[in-house]
């Protein structure tokens, strides 16, 4: 193994090979477990066992209903009848189309249509929402519910059914020939600069990712998984990256119930979007100050990092009381998805959390390049994955340029769009992800912005967004912050870089602050002091309500109003 590697690497062809021999390594462990009532306090559980027979008989009969081979769109949060539908699609051949149950029904419908589904799968909760989708997309199965309750029709009913036929005849299920090199997977992207388009991905594709990825973190065994499963950073980093290392998923009712349910299940490690990381980091600073402990925490910071030099560490000590609001053994929390402000990274790391962040896209199944355990790259997104092929395109005097790649987990394309399919791609067959970045020499991945927020001034200076976001992001009273170039409505030329904040209402209303932009102003100021003049902030707006986002809580900025008179 190499230095740096945790843990041996583990291949597999197909996801049902993944899922038969988590069973068989892991048979007795807890693979998911949840409250069907987020009041109450029962906690169902699943083994690996119980998983694997789960997703045998409910392949069976999805078999019995024709899904191999067709699109199958399924509609909910993450839940155990979520699982259980995502492996036995894919353990039968067929494929999955997992949408965003908050879309409308409208644009559902619309999505369901261009993806080519024939048959639907939905939370009982929004079944009339599926019906709607169901009759506008001209969909000839009938709605099949999870999480259900009423309706006759839902994974468990199925899973009866399929129990009975397998018992009688597993080859059906089991000899079920799997091409893992075709399309498995349509992901629509969630279109953060507009219409997102359908990714193909392969069963390749997801297992090779994954399997790059698990041999250097140094995962616990246990977690609460909080992201939306119809992303694959949601699906095929805790669905299957889990099954991989049998580790526990325990599935949070949602945001109002992640801190009481953090306390209670005390995960060892977490995988997040930095939205979870910037919460929990204001709450635990609004917690520190209000308790008058600011100067005490800082000052042992600064002592358990010197100690640390010399190979003591007293942190587990020395910040219990900080992990205590996670439950008090989490160890690490992966981060990805988005940029993220390094001070934040720098302070979970100083109270003994560990936090690791990468770079993704959904084109590359997701992971591109993540920080291991025991190879921290400060300031970067970590190492390539040693499945990738990754070029700077077109760079400038410091190595800057978009960032190209090549490998097993790169899309098939995008589905029935050949143009967008052949811009993606270079003629070496590298998949232009539309991000800037630098690469030094031991294959460590810098990432400087998104492509398409690239503000390109008058005198030809480049502008990357993010980079002053990631500056501003932890500004006491701060929630959000985008920047762009401010636009005239008199179509005159304007080159003042402008910093559009929505403030953190709680933070404001017990600190009486009254005047949110003057006290906000003294941080822009400071920022200013030191950036380079084409850089500089030189117009603050205050936002009276919340930037629109997708569920994966990223800011929509094609919906944003950039002018400014």
């Amino acid at each position: 193994m190499k230095k740096d590697q945790l843990h041996e690497r583990k291949d597999f062809t197909t996801v049902r090979e993944l899922v038969a021999w988590a069973a068989e390594e892991y048979p007795s462990r807890t693979a998911y477990s949840y409250r069907l009532d987020p009041n109450k306090p029962e906690v169902k559980k699943a083994t690996f066992s119980e998983l694997w027979a789960d997703v045998r008989a409910l392949g069976t009969e999805l078999l019995d209903m024709g899904c191999r081979g067709r699109h199958c769109v399924v509609l909910g949060k993450f839940s155990y009848d979520w699982v259980r539908m995502y492996f036995a699609l894919l353990s039968i051949g067929a494929v999955i189309v997992p949408l965003d149950r908050d879309w409308l029904p409208e644009d559902l419908a619309d999505t369901v249509r261009r993806a080519d589904a024939e048959f639907l799968f939905c939370d009982e909760d929004i079944a009339e929402k599926g019906d709607y989708i169901a009759e506008n997309a001209n969909l000839a199965a009938p709605v099949v519910t999870m999480l259900a309750k009423e309706r006759e029709l839902s994974v468990t009913s199925l899973i009866k059914l399929g129990a009975e036929k397998y018992a009688k005849d597993p080859s059906k299920f089991d000899d079920t020939p799997i091409d893992p090199d075709i399309m498995s997977l349509l992901v629509f992207t969630s279109g953060t600069t507009g219409k997102g388009k359908g990714v193909m991905l392969s069963q390749t594709n997801v297992l090779t990712d994954l399997s790059s990825v698990i041999p250097y973190v140094d995962f616990s065994q246990k977690t609460v998984g909080v992201l939306p499963p119809h992303h694959t950073y949601g699906s095929s980093v805790m669905m299957i990256g889990h099954a991989m290392i049998g580790s526990e998923i325990y599935i949070s009712a949602g945001l109002r119930y992640i801190q009481k349910e953090l306390k209670e299940q005390k995960p060892g490690h977490l995988v997040i979007v930095p939205l979870y990381l910037e919460t929990f980091y204001r709450k635990i600073r609004a917690n520190i100050k209000e308790r008058g402990m600011e100067k005490k925490i800082e000052l042992a910071i600064k002592a358990s990092n010197a100690m640390r030099k010399v190979g003591i560490d007293l942190r587990k000590k020395l910040f219990s009381e900080v992990v205590a609001a996670f439950g008090g053994e989490l160890k690490m929390a992966i981060s990805g998805g988005a940029p993220i402000n390094p001070e934040i990274l720098h302070f979970f790391d100083a109270v003994g959390v560990g936090a690791l962040n990468g770079y993704g896209i959904t084109e590359c199944a997701p992971i591109v390049a993540v920080n291991r355990s025991n190879n921290v790259v400060p300031g970067s997104v970590g190492h390539i994955l040693d499945i990738d092929e990754v070029k700077i395109a077109d760079p400038n005097e410091d190595g800057e340029g978009e960032i190209c790649v090549r490998g097993s987990n790169v899309m098939l394309g995008y589905y029935k769009d050949k143009e967008a399919t052949a811009e993606a791609f270079d003629e070496e067959g590298f998949f232009r992800t539309g991000d800037y970045g630098k690469l030094d020499k031991n294959g460590v991945l810098y990432i400087t912005g998104r492509k398409k927020n690239l503000i390109i001034l008058s005198n030809g200076k480049n502008v990357y967004p993010e980079e002053i976001e990631n500056e501003l992001a932890a500004t006491p009273g701060v929630l959000d912050i985008i920047v762009y170039e401010g636009q005239s409505k008199r179509g005159l030329e304007y080159n003042a870089i402008v910093a559009e904040i929505y403030p953190d209402q709680d933070y404001i209303a017990k600190n009486g602050i009254e005047d949110i932009k003057a006290h906000i102003k003294p941080y822009i100021d400071e920022y200013n002091k030191t950036a380079v003049p084409y850089k500089k902030i030189g117009i603050l707006k205050i936002r009276k309500t919340e930037f629109p986002k997708n569920t994966l809580r990223k800011i929509l900025r094609f919906k944003l109003d950039m002018t400014i008179d």
